[in-house]
């Protein structure tokens, strides 16, 4: 059920993150063809970038952790047997969510004051807001808790399944 709801919001951010990769490469051929042949390149790219990069990630983030992707020793889980691959993501789960939670707590007010203060990146020509960057890092940090708790309910659920059955 979890997953049916929140499959579809990845996806979406998924696909916004490609769409930031796409444009930034244009950004960046664009800056590197008027820096070498006009002797001008595009003001502000390096703010951009840097802020995209940063955007990217906690936008690939929520797809990463609920597609599975995130680093794991496959041959050490698979070596544990049923119960000890559940309690692997069990306690994957629970670290998971409470490094993103962390990454959500001291992110939370930062993003809040980036708002109401008007926070910019750069300088000079080009000032870029610096919220739109903090907020999808609070959002995506969260969307990852409540994915890796989803995680960790699933294989609670296991473990008292199989704690039954034995």
């Amino acid at each position: 059920m979890f997953d049916r709801l929140t499959t579809p919001v990845v996806h979406l951010l998924l696909a916004v993150a490609a769409v930031i990769i796409f444009a930034l490469g244009f950004l960046v051929v664009a800056d590197v063809i008027g820096r070498g042949v006009f002797n001008s390149p595009v003001k502000g790219t390096p703010e951009l970038v840097s802020m995209s990069i940063v955007i990217i990630c906690f936008l690939l983030a929520p797809y990463a952790v609920q597609s599975g992707g995130m680093l794991k020793a496959d041959i050490l889980v698979g070596a544990f047997g049923a119960r000890g691959q559940a309690f692997s993501e069990l306690a994957s789960g629970v670290l998971g969510a409470l490094l993103f939670g962390l990454i959500v707590w001291g992110g939370a007010m930062p993003a809040l004051e980036a708002f109401t203060a008007g926070e910019y990146e750069g300088e000079g020509a080009l000032r870029v807001p610096a919220w739109p960057a903090r907020v999808i890092v609070v959002a995506g940090a969260a969307l990852v808790v409540l994915i890796y708790l989803a995680r960790a309910v699933r294989a609670l659920r296991v473990l008292f399944d199989r704690a039954h059955a034995a």
